[in-house]
């Protein structure tokens, strides 16, 4: 407790140096406004939405305290005022009618500068950026709420196009240094193309190390045969050596020059939405098109957005500029104990640490979790939540994760110390697992063979309880109303388990192998490159039933009257690294219809027969589990009959 309050006390008095300026818009450009949008269609008692495309000119002062923990924007060039600038897209969704609206903005973080929520609150069944069709709009979820939702792009490295939403950072001139890319083709193409990250400094590629495995975990390796050729600064080819299968890593090191400000990402979020909340015009002039319409503000982002939001929060952009707190509450899903390769010189925001690849790119190293806790491998004292309870703009925090997350991004490491240990969160956090789910799946998904894994894949979808949350989130930084309690696995109840077979107790499945590797993290030594293995941190999974379900969690109600096993991961297949984790897939096996087929197949899981052996039983409780759900505030009235109509 003493040095946690020591690093609180030490992060306080740096925030008591704050500038007092505001963040400034210093351009806020209007480029379209369709109104009413979605062709016409109203929204219940809300109405009409009106849908705005603007482009956003930051400006920020490189010495504020608030903004000089972003990389290199000490070198990045200024204008004649001595700030940096950087643009923007925002895209708004508002009610036509101002006063049918609930107040509350809600902001997607991008996924790699898609709008990914959208299909997950609203059951559109594609994941869809140009939002113009009524069908754009799915169920209309969040608009019959009355959500004004805002986007805007923060990712310095997206490629325009397919309506992806772009950030331009400066990029910092005549600056070099290695920068090293993992290529996991999928493919037997020979040759291979790569894209890489930044421009090549030297062309030579007698002055670059390339090396190939075919696990995480196995030694580099050089063969006869392997070799790369620049076919552009920015783009090489990689002769493949005969005896690696589609799956193989690549690993290629080269001489990289002209980073970008990547961190300043963070920056341009924050002030886009404090603008937003709190100001009546840009620094010209241009009318802010919210004002008086907001009270509050919601971030929300799934998988990579989620890590970006961890990274937020960790690094102190909750408060603007004035020290005005952004968001009241965040929802990072799926993002497990990551963060981001953002805030860092050469940094590659879409790079994720998983069991097969990306392993040795930061992002994934302490702090895990939102308290302060003290690392017992490097001695550090840190937490998700440090510079936010030193400035006192901690938001609310509804956390969500799949199963996967336990498998593939270090969720463990949430609600365990560095030795395993349980840990306690603070009251302004909740975490749900949604017990079994697989990374992402559209309310629409079937299972279906992927290409490059074993298992048919699970199609659960994670929409209804996120909706129900999100409500509960508004009303409790609205009203004070206690969200539901958190519901996920701890070492304290044994409902989180070293990650072996018998520990968990998953099923001994006919044809479906348990995973003989997870995600595990080490302390990187990131001053060698390629980065080094240290010490490991200890990672556990939600122990199961016999059917392979999830103990602790959310159960969805077909999962409470199940017709199969699903599980949040998958393996790969041969031709493609057999036996590593598939990436973000999971795996649906199916019971056996009769006692008589799973005794032919040797499958110990109960038939279907058996479990429902009257027309009417597995209905039944299903429509049971979603009422008890409805009562826990899990789910909503209005998504009550989803699990009748796609009972997965």
């Amino acid at each position: 407790m003493g040095q946690m309050r020591r690093a609180i006390i030490l992060i306080a008095a740096t925030f008591a140096f704050a500038s007092p300026c505001a963040a400034k818009i210093v351009k806020f450009e209007i480029l379209k406004v369709e109104s009413p949008a979605f062709e016409g269609r109203t929204f219940g008692a809300v109405g009409t939405y009106d849908r705005i495309l603007a482009r956003a000119t930051i400006a920020v002062a490189p010495d504020d305290i608030n903004n000089k923990i972003i990389v290199d924007l000490d070198r990045a060039p200024r204008n004649a005022q001595g700030q940096v600038e950087a643009t923007t897209d925002v895209e708004i969704l508002r009610p036509t009618v101002a006063v049918n609206g609930n107040r509350t903005l809600f902001y997607e973080v991008l996924n790699r500068g898609s709008k990914l929520g959208l299909a997950l609150f609203n059951d559109i069944p594609a994941v869809t950026n140009d939002l113009v069709k009524a069908t754009d709009a799915g169920n209309g979820f969040l608009m019959n709420h009355g959500y004004t939702v805002v986007w805007s792009g923060w990712q310095g490295d997206i490629v325009p196009g397919g309506g992806r939403m772009t950030f331009s950072p400066p990029v910092v001139s005549g600056v070099t240094g290695l920068a090293r890319e993992d290529f996991v083709f999928d493919h037997t193409n020979n040759p291979a193309t790569g894209t890489l990250s930044y421009p090549a400094a030297d062309l030579d590629p007698a002055n670059t190390k390339i090396s190939v495995r075919e696990r995480e975990a196995d030694p580099r390796a050089t063969p006869a045969g392997l070799s790369v050729t620049f076919e552009s600064p920015t783009k090489i080819s990689i002769k493949r050596p005969e005896g690696f299968d589609a799956g193989a890593i690549y690993e290629f090191i080269y001489i990289a020059k002209d980073p970008k400000v990547m961190g300043l990402g963070f920056a341009a979020m924050r002030d886009v939405v404090s603008f937003l909340r709190h100001e009546t015009a840009d620094t010209s002039g241009t009318a802010n098109p919210l004002t008086g319409r907001i009270d509050r503000a919601i971030g929300f982002g799934p998988s990579q957005s989620g890590r970006y939001l961890h990274d937020y929060l960790y690094l102190g952009f909750n408060a603007d500029e004035a020290g005005r707190t952004v968001f009241d509450g965040l929802m990072p899903h799926i993002s497990g104990g990551k963060k981001t390769f953002t805030n860092y010189r050469f940094g590659q925001p879409g790079r994720s640490p998983y069991e097969h690849a990306d392993m040795l790119y930061p992002g994934a190293d302490f702090p895990f979790t939102y308290p302060v806790i003290t690392d017992s491998i490097t001695g550090k004292t840190d937490g998700f939540l440090a510079r936010c309870m030193a400035a006192g703009n901690c938001p609310k925090i509804i956390k969500t994760d799949s199963e996967l997350e336990f498998y593939q991004q270090r969720a463990s490491l949430v609600v365990t110390d560095t030795m395993g240990a349980p840990i306690t969160m603070p009251d302004n956090v909740r975490l749900f697992l949604l017990s079994n789910l697989q990374h992402y799946a559209l309310a629409q998904d079937k299972s279906q063979m992927a290409k490059a894994c074993a298992n048919p894949t699970n199609p659960l979808n994670a929409g209804p309880v996120v909706r129900a949350l999100l409500v509960a989130m508004n009303e409790w930084i609205s009203k004070g109303t206690l969200p539901p309690d958190s519901r996920y696995p701890s070492r304290a109840d044994s409902t989180l388990v070293p990650p072996w077979a018998n520990a968990v107790g998953f099923p001994n499945i006919p044809g479906v192998a348990y995973p003989s590797r997870i995600a595990q993290p080490t302390v990187l030594k990131s001053e060698d490159m390629p980065p080094s293995k240290g010490v490991a941190y200890p990672v556990f999974v939600p122990k199961t039933d016999a059917d392979g379900r999830d103990i602790a969690g959310i159960h969805l109600p077909t999962l409470e009257a199940p017709a199969a096993t699903h599980t949040g991961w998958n393996l790969r297949k041969a031709g493609f690294s057999e036996g590593e984790l598939c990436d973000n897939n999971g795996t649906m096996i199916p019971f056996a219809a009769t006692r008589e087929e799973r005794v032919k197949n040797n499958d110990p899981r109960l038939s279907m027969a058996e479990r429902y052996p009257n027309a009417g039983d597995r209905a039944s409780a299903i429509a049971k589990a979603t009422q008890q759900l409805i009562h826990d505030r899990l789910v909503l009235q209005e998504d009550a009959g989803l699990f009748t109509a796609n009972p997965n």
